[in-house]
């Protein structure tokens, strides 16, 4: 399947980036800058383990200005702590020119170490794990926003065939990449999910009770058409 990333001889490359979310006056959404710092480096670090990388440095590309240099990296760095990553930050500030509002782009480099999974498409259940969210929704129900601890043990599953981090893009789009067709579910298969506040798991169907039971009500089930 198709992934955000890209591979290079032995490495992954995946990254994510921000507008306008901060601490500047013209932010639309305002917010410290170590919670940028941890969504940015989340969306990128869930891309990477997916695609079977495992980060070892994050890259920060800062235009907020110095002031907003501390709090990024200890988003990312909490980021990591949550994924059980252990990564060198580096990066760069614009300080020539003064922008109106926040931006910010986070690169995560990883080895290569695992190989994708071939798996029966048709055959293999597939669900939504977390709820689909963005802006200040994310903050609001922060109790809906799958942590990386969850995403990094489903990974590792038995029985788990893919994972697949969910962007602006929505469910439906990631879900026709992953399993090649369409599906429904109780969430809105077509909403942004903001910074990857869900992902999509495809797995064997007769590991659905240990993946339950490890998700508990962050589980919805796909019913595939």
């Amino acid at each position: 399947m198709k992934r955000d990333v890209i591979y290079v001889r032995d490495l992954v490359v995946a990254s994510d980036n921000s507008g306008s979310v901060g601490e500047k006056p013209n932010d639309a959404v305002k917010v410290p800058y170590d919670t940028v710092g941890y969504f940015s480096a989340r969306v990128a670090l869930m891309e990477c383990l997916a695609a079977g990388g495992e980060p070892f440095a994050a890259i920060v590309h800062n235009f907020s200005g110095d002031e907003a240099w501390r709090g990024l990296c200890q988003g990312i760095q909490r980021a990591a702590d949550e994924a059980a990553c252990s990564v060198e930050i580096t990066g760069s500030t614009e300080t020539n020119f003064n922008m109106k509002e926040s931006a910010t782009g986070v690169v995560i480099l990883g080895d290569y170490k695992r190989k994708e999974k071939s798996f029966d498409r048709q055959a293999a259940g597939y669900a939504v794990i977390g709820k689909p969210l963005v802006g200040q929704e994310v903050l609001a129900e922060r109790e809906s926003v799958v942590s990386l601890q969850l995403f990094r043990h489903l990974l590792q599953l038995d029985g788990v065939y893919a994972v697949q981090p969910v962007g602006s893009k929505g469910i439906g789009y990631e879900l026709k990449q992953l399993a090649g067709r369409n599906g429904q579910s109780r969430v809105n298969m077509m909403k942004s999910a903001g910074p990857a506040t869900c992902f999509l798991v495809a797995y064997n169907p007769d590991k659905e009770p240990q993946i339950k039971a490890a998700c508990g009500v962050l589980f919805h089930e796909i019913d595939m058409i």
